[in-house]
């Protein structure tokens, strides 16, 4: 019992560890806004052919 305890505490540590640095490394990652979707989506708009 004691050697599962042990593991499951252990387990807990680096699932927590893992989870904090993950959070933090979004955290601290600088911010890059791009326009992806506005810019594929535009020639799509620009061939579309007018009704009539």
């Amino acid at each position: 019992m004691k050697f599962e305890n042990l593991m499951l505490h252990s387990l807990f540590a680096a699932c927590l560890l893992v989870c904090v640095l993950t959070l933090g490394a979004m955290i601290a990652a600088p911010a890059v806004y791009t326009n992806a979707s506005v810019a594929s989506a535009a020639p799509a708009a620009a061939t579309a052919q007018p009704a009539g």
